[in-house]
């Protein structure tokens, strides 16, 4: 898995095999089962991960209760709770493996420490920071702009893998609608 993470590290950002090495020392692994949580809501996020193989899910829970699923991270990508990792403070949403899941993680002060030492790391960041809030800005315009059959269909075509995955549980929390129309949606075969 870490030579998974290396090939990862190396299609974003270019590195020395030295400075590669001393980034991977830091990542350390971690193998969860399926449904366990590694961050709750109201508790500091101190850590990165990298999904090797599995499923992580980002989600907080509305003021009505219901569960509301913001990311899906899986194979080759990273996932964390941004906002507590960035500010140190506790966190408001939570990080659950939905399968078993085998990740590599960073801690915060190791990460940071990392941006210190290896210039490259900064450009890494700055991807994932890019990229992060391009996926949160495309998802609120969906949910601003589109209505459940449209979003279905967006995300078929953008992320299958999600659908053909997940329950339907967990697909409707991602989409921001009732399992009844998400099973309504399924039947049509968009």
């Amino acid at each position: 898995m870490i030579e998974q993470l290396a090939n990862y590290i190396k299609s974003i950002i270019t590195v020395t095999d030295e400075e590669l090495a001393i980034i991977l020392s830091y990542f350390k692994p971690l193998k969860t089962e399926k449904n366990e949580l590694l961050v709750v809501q109201g508790q500091m996020n101190q850590r990165s991960f990298f999904v090797g193989s599995g499923c992580l899910r980002i989600y907080f829970i509305t003021e009505n209760g219901q569960e509301a699923t913001r990311y899906l991270a899986f194979e080759n990508n990273f996932a964390t709770a941004l906002c507590s990792f960035i500010s140190n403070e506790p966190s408001l949403e939570f990080i659950q493996a939905l399968e078993p899941t085998e990740l590599l993680y960073i801690s915060s002060p190791d990460f940071y420490h990392l941006l210190e030492i290896i210039p490259a790391w900064e450009k890494f960041y700055r991807h994932y920071l890019e990229n992060a809030y391009v996926t949160n800005t495309n998802r609120l315009m969906s949910f601003l702009t589109l209505d459940a059959t449209e979003r279905y269909k967006q995300l078929m075509d953008v992320n299958p893998k999600i659908i053909q995955r997940l329950p339907n549980r967990i697909v409707a929390t991602y989409l921001n609608i009732s399992q009844e129309t998400l099973s309504r949606l399924k039947s049509k075969r968009y």
